[in-house]
């Protein structure tokens, strides 16, 4: 497994996320890689990680589904991956701390690329469907738990993210349409 730094939309490395790469071995059949190995992966982050959860998405284009979270307790770190099609998937600093607090960073993920976006909690994530049917998978750290999921604005003006333009318009849930801006969401619902 090999990682790149995440790099914010001002330049500035994100400190936590990684692009995971893993090794692929192809041969004139198809190819082999190993897509989760708990003790490969904690050994790359050393710390423990224990995903509780596997959760798995089908959208068609122009389905955009973000910015989510949850707040403490229930926080959540996700391991991102699209297994059909392509996606633009971003992250934003949520952490009041962070020199980087309300930058971005976005990547396509495609299937035939086999990268992995690894989110620790801190992080409202969301992603757009780049072509006609994607599947997204995320392992996650915690539970669901409803009471603590927050949603920020997929187009606030204070983290100004640069969505792709696609020939196709956005779908949005209602829930996402309807988010507050960083500024109005609590404070303490925050990092």
């Amino acid at each position: 497994m090999e990682s790149e730094l995440i790099y914010s939309n001002k330049g500035n490395i994100i400190q936590g996320p990684l692009l995971l790469m893993p090794r692929i071995f192809k041969d004139k059949r198809g190819y082999f890689l190993e897509s989760w190995n708990q003790n490969v992966f904690n050994k790359f982050l050393d710390k423990e990680v224990n995903f509780v959860q596997d959760n798995q998405s089908f959208s068609k284009k122009g389905v955009l589904r973000g910015m989510h979270f949850q707040k403490r307790p229930h926080q959540q770190s996700k391991l991102i991956r699209c297994l059909y099609g392509s996606i633009f998937d971003v992250i934003v600093d949520i952490r009041k701390t962070s020199k980087t607090f309300g930058e971005w960073y976005g990547i396509e993920l495609k299937a035939s690329d086999h990268y992995q976006l690894w989110i620790p909690f801190g992080f409202a994530h969301g992603f757009l469907s780049l072509t006609q049917e994607s599947v997204v998978l995320y392992k996650v750290d915690q539970f669901r738990y409803q009471d603590d999921e927050r949603v920020l604005k997929w187009n606030d003006e204070f983290t100004s993210i640069q969505w792709p333009n696609i020939d196709h318009s956005y779908t949005l849930s209602d829930k996402d349409k309807n988010a507050p801006n960083i500024s109005e969401i609590n404070s303490d619902d925050l990092f």
